[in-house]
């Protein structure tokens, strides 16, 4: 019980836009660790995943746009519909302050402190003497000791770790007011200012927000990282689309192919180099218009818009299912043992509690995990046309109210 009191303020960060949506955030990861560890795993993978596909860019902002897409896990991000415009962010050397100014104002981290340190370091020494105790008693004392509650609380210590350790990005309010400081220290490019066009953040190809409207899942709309089952095939879909538009670039200036002139200027060194970082900044100028058309006509457009389903996501995701899953039951596990092998001996009511316990918790994580991807695949016809769509999208929800119905009893029974 120790374990349970001392870690449960750090198990779900909280941070979304409604106290509602945080409540539900603690009862999905205490209703279902297996959920939680998802969650945490898949973000993990996803993070080790993009760094890896950026490897191979050699871009003056790839740093920066590698923060940004590691760091924005927690919201929404997605493209604008109209495809043509993410060249334009990406290719014209006027918006590279942009990126910059986006992944600096987003470096911000909620990790490591003294309060959580230390009561993660009074958990495992409790666990510890608790087990001790028991041992020395084990004559003398026939009846549990709490050992077994608190090794079914002990998922709790490696998911509070790991979001410490990955400090994740889950307060709205303070990634919109990022956002919005952005696009006020972003350069607007002359050509935009004669042609009289929107503001920079209503124009932008990359978004961190939806409407109800926009996305499959509600669950997309909330920042707590708990929710980021719903979110991360939409994620990753969105970063292999950026990073092909960022490979597209890095090789035409490897190519000395220039954005929207005819003949390649040399940087100001002297020096032939193929280096993003050494490219004069004329062959990077485009306006919004020009960039996408010079796209266009070399009939690389089509090639930009990444597949639905980004490369490796189900190998990501069982990867991520086969860790939680072993997170859940090694503890769950160990506890249903020691119940089983406490007096009364075999199936007692505690050990059927904790065997119910995970078993409940397994299927929430199913459930959700389910949702997720079905609400993927209707994403994939907006309109609904197909019948599969339709049916997807129905047993989708379906899923999903069930599941956090099961995750709502299992943290209360």
């Amino acid at each position: 019980m120790v374990t349970a009191k001392s870690c449960t303020d750090f198990a779900a960060p909280f941070g979304a836009q409604y106290r509602l949506d945080n409540l539900m955030s603690a009862v999905l990861t205490i209703g279902s660790p297996t959920l939680a560890g998802y969650s945490l795993f898949i973000t993990l993978l996803n993070s080790r995943w993009i760094n890896r596909r950026f490897d191979s860019v050699d871009h003056p902002t790839s740093r920066a746009v590698l923060s940004i897409l590691s760091s924005l896990q927690q919201v929404p991000l997605r493209l604008h519909p109209d495809r043509v415009r993410l060249p334009s962010l990406v290719v014209a050397s006027e918006n590279d302050s942009w990126w910059k100014c986006l992944a600096e104002f987003v470096d911000y981290t909620h990790t490591w402190s003294i309060a959580s340190a230390t009561s993660i370091a009074w958990v495992v020494v409790a666990y510890i003497l608790t087990v001790a105790n028991s041992l020395s008693n084990v004559y003398a004392n026939v009846q549990s000791n709490g050992e077994a509650t608190g090794s079914m609380w002990l998922w709790l210590i490696p998911i509070v770790v790991g979001w410490l350790q990955l400090s994740p990005k889950c307060d709205f309010n303070r990634l919109q007011a990022a956002y919005d400081r952005a696009d006020r220290h972003s350069m607007h490019t002359k050509a935009d200012i004669r042609a009289g066009m929107f503001p920079a953040s209503s124009r932008r190809a990359l978004a961190i927000t939806a409407k109800d409207d926009d996305v499959i899942s509600p669950d997309e709309l909330l920042t707590p990282p708990v929710f980021n089952y719903s979110r991360s095939l939409r994620w990753a879909s969105t970063a292999d689309a950026i990073f092909m538009v960022f490979k597209l670039e890095s090789e035409k200036a490897y190519s000395r192919l220039p954005v929207c002139r005819s003949d390649w200027v040399e940087s100001g060194t002297g020096i032939e180099s193929n280096t993003a970082k050494d490219i004069d900044d004329e062959n990077q100028h485009g306006s919004f218009e020009t960039v996408p058309v010079q796209y266009a006509q070399q009939n690389r457009l089509q090639s930009l818009v990444s597949s639905h389903w980004a490369p490796g996501v189900f190998t990501r995701m069982a990867i991520a299912s086969c860790t939680s899953l072993g997170l859940q039951w090694g503890t769950v596990g160990a506890a249903f043992v020691v119940g089983w092998f406490t007096p009364t001996t075999e199936m007692g009511c505690r050990a059927m509690g904790y065997l119910l316990y995970g078993t409940i918790s397994t299927l929430v994580w199913m459930m959700l995990l389910m949702s997720s991807i079905l609400a993927h695949h209707s994403a994939s016809d907006p309109h609904r046309v197909s019948l599969s769509a339709r049916v997807a999208l129905v047993f989708s929800h379906v899923l999903r109210w069930t599941g956090k119905f099961f995750a709502l009893l299992n943290s209360f029974w």
